[in-house]
């Protein structure tokens, strides 16, 4: 069944409202459309069904600290045998394999579309949707096979990055933190191909706000022009250069820039120039600083407005962080040793991490706060409790059950409001070891 008509069904039924919490948010059906279009179901009755092993690759990001077999174990997952109800780590593997990283990738894309849409819905900024695209990178298991796909950084002063690394680029709803799409792979693949990807998902009558390394006519004239209404803001770079044409307002203009003949030749489609909105400020105790936005019209969208909405772009930073810190305990290299298992993995942990921030958004909505106002580390927390809980005391189709007792309980989690006026300048606490690094003799046996 394809995507589009997929999401058409879906947004069409209704959802009783007794149904399990996480039922709620990731149905047994979209689960079996997940493995069907991928062509991962089966009729075999296996003793770990594949419907399962997603919801262990789910469970791997919850449960952080615990190893796979334990995670298949404390999630009671398997079909009953006559060596008890958990399989094998064997056989855990080798069930991973088998469903590789297809289903996973497409359940969050299903997910991930329902969800943000409807929160981005709810949190327009003058009736523009209001998204964030900004890159990271996370470490994987130093295997030969993924030094191989993902690479390694190089350069500075310390050489050869130890760990290979996988780029990850992430678009995500800035009020809810909620992911809408998501793109990764090698290394040395730049976040601008990356984020080009991610467009198609970015819905129409919406706002982009990027980091200024994505300023380049092919990434951002395609995200205005192949949808309606669609917009983008960013801070300009240092050399930046534009011919203004009239002012729009104190501080406020209407530029036109040149496309390289170089971004003209990778995509003959672009125009030679481009026009853009400039737009000056400057906070108390820092430099002055440009805004570049597309959003032309100085009336619907006022400078001053928008100077105060390009700082919402750090919503994203702060999600990032969530997945870093708290999800993945500051143990960012992911612990599975082949490409596919890396990518299912990965894929697994943004399916966790929308699992906590849809509860999270719930809760907001119920005690009338914005949801950047509930803590990620009690939301995840209180998650991690219950689902144990109901590991020990439940059947697998049961275990989301007793989340129903998550809201009420994180209401009292509510963080207070945010100090705007709060200026941190950027420092390390303790500085990089002065060992010498560890470096990486031999290869490894396959």
């Amino acid at each position: 069944m394809h995507l589009d008509k997929s999401l058409a069904l879906v947004a069409q039924a209704p959802l009783p409202e007794d149904l399990d919490r996480l039922r709620q948010s990731i149905t047994p059906e979209w689960i079996e459309e997940a493995l069907l279009a991928t062509g991962t179901a089966t009729l075999r009755r296996r003793r770990l069904p594949a419907e399962q092993v997603i919801w262990l690759v789910i469970g791997m990001a919850l449960l952080r600290g615990r190893s796979i077999d334990e995670v298949a174990a404390s999630l009671d997952i398997a079909l009953p045998g006559s060596r008890g109800p958990t399989a094998a780590p064997s056989a855990i593997a080798q069930a991973r394999g088998r469903v590789g990283p297809e289903p996973l990738a497409w359940l969050f894309s299903i997910c991930a579309k329902y969800w943000s849409d409807a929160s981005a819905d709810r949190h327009r900024w003058r009736g523009l949707a209001l998204y964030g695209v900004d890159g990271t990178t996370l470490r994987v298991a130093d295997s030969d096979q993924n030094r191989a796909l993902f690479g390694t950084a190089s350069g500075g002063p310390r050489g050869q990055s130890a760990y290979p690394l996988v780029r990850v680029v992430a678009l995500m709803v800035l009020r809810s933190h909620l992911l809408a799409s998501a793109s990764f792979g090698p290394y040395s693949t730049g976040e601008g191909t990356y984020a080009r990807q991610l467009w198609r998902s970015v819905p129409d009558d919406s706002i982009i706000i990027v980091d200024r390394n994505f300023f380049a006519a092919n990434v951002l004239i395609p995200l205005a022009c192949d949808g309606r209404n669609r917009h983008w803001l960013i801070r300009a770079k240092k050399n930046q250069r534009w011919r203004v044409i009239r002012r729009l307002r104190r501080d406020d203009f209407l530029v036109e820039m040149d496309v390289s003949s170089r971004a003209r030749k990778k995509d003959p489609s672009l125009p030679t120039t481009w026009k853009v909105r400039a737009i000056r400020y400057q906070r108390k105790g820092f430099r002055p600083n440009w805004l570049l936005t597309s959003m032309l019209d100085a009336d619907t969208f006022p400078a001053d407005e928008i100077v105060v909405l390009y700082h919402e772009r750090w919503e994203l930073e702060l999600g990032y962080d969530e997945i870093k810190t708290e999800l993945l305990q500051r143990e960012e290299s992911l612990r599975s040793r082949s490409p596919d298992r890396v990518k299912q993995e990965l894929w697994g942990v943004l399916l966790a991490y929308n699992l906590v921030r849809l509860e999270m958004e719930r809760i907001a909505d119920e005690a009338g706060v914005e949801p950047t106002r509930i803590s990620f580390v009690a939301a995840l927390h209180l998650i991690y409790d219950e689902w144990l809980l109901c590991a020990a005391t439940s059947s697998p189709g049961a275990i989301p059950r007793h989340l129903r007792n998550l809201r009420a309980s994180l209401t009292r989690y509510i963080l207070p409001p945010r100090r705007s006026k709060r200026n941190y300048p950027r420092a390390v606490k303790i500085k990089m070891s002065n060992y010498p690094r560890k470096r990486r003799l031999s290869t490894e046996i396959c």
